[in-house]
């Protein structure tokens, strides 16, 4: 694809975004009206079913889905296949690398109460409209590394350098520096941020 062209559909959406911006085959990203939408420095968004060999299901989809929306994503940030989509704000850290087919998901998509699903319905009020919606922001610090099908929930919060494994269900408030896994996601073990460091 041509990513320069592609660059201009995102400044008609008000997308602001770093330089250094690659866009490895094409992502669906959306900035609804009155949203903020930011891309930092040197991002990385692979969309095209061999830029990522774990196999990528769909293009990456990045979406505010009301005015009142944010999305941030920080500086040095690699995204593959992924699905970012927020009602309320979802911010990601500097360096922080999400994996193949990853979510992220501020909310809940529709009411939890079947009354209030049907309601929506017989209303004919579209999704992007309704306040019944439960959402709580995300915010997944810097250096965290989010494994390929992970899902990670409304009202989430990873400290920096968090390690997510592969298919975990993450919903909670994590520390820095832990690795986490299963369904739903628990701390197996923390990190020695220290070690990292002289490492690094």
């Amino acid at each position: 694809m041509n990513s320069n062209y592609y660059k201009l559909v995102l400044k008609r959406m008000k997308v602001r975004y770093g330089k250094g911006l690659l866009l490895k085959g094409c992502p669906l990203i959306y900035n609804k009206k009155g949203a903020t939408l930011t891309i930092g420095k040197n991002v990385t968004i692979k969309s095209s079913f061999l830029s990522n060999l774990v196999g990528l299901y769909s293009r990456t989809i990045v979406c505010t889905r009301t005015p009142e929306a944010r999305i941030t994503i920080g500086d040095n940030v690699g995204i593959s296949g992924a699905t970012i989509y927020a009602r309320t704000s979802i911010t990601i850290g500097d360096n922080t690398c999400i994996g193949g087919n990853a979510k992220i998901l501020d909310n809940d998509f529709h009411p939890i109460e079947w009354e209030e699903r049907n309601r929506l319905m017989q209303t004919k009020v579209g999704p992007e409209e309704n306040d019944l919606i439960p959402a709580r922001p995300i915010t997944i610090g810097k250096n965290c590394f989010i494994g390929c099908n992970t899902i990670i929930l409304k009202g989430t919060v990873l400290g920096d350098g968090c390690v997510v494994g592969a298919g975990a269900v993450v919903s909670g408030k994590f520390p820095p520096n832990c690795v986490i896994a299963g369904n739903p996601a628990k701390v197996i073990r923390m990190l020695d941020a220290s070690k990292e460091k002289q490492d690094g």
